[in-house]
């Protein structure tokens, strides 16, 4: 499956980017789809499972979106969002 992940600050997708490969899962950080937020404008595209924020992360995520046939469908959303 393929998520995007959204961040209230770039230092956030730098943290979950690195999250990510932890996990061997490649990722990449790229600029926001405008339909999905415009909070800091980047977020992190990647493929596998969804992960969840952790501890060191779990703040700065606004949402977690996979990409379907249709759009986006939410994984996960932030309790402030």
């Amino acid at each position: 499956m393929k998520y995007i992940a959204t961040f209230y600050s770039h230092f956030g997708a730098i943290r979950y980017k690195k999250l990510c490969e932890g996990r061997n899962q490649e990722a990449q950080i790229m600029p926001v789809p405008r339909d999905l937020s415009s909070s800091c404008g980047t977020c992190v595209r990647y493929e596998g499972d969804l992960i969840l924020p952790d501890a060191a992360c779990h703040e700065e995520v606004e949402q977690i979106v996979q990409i379907t046939q249709f759009g986006y469908e939410t994984a996960y959303l932030a309790e402030e969002a």
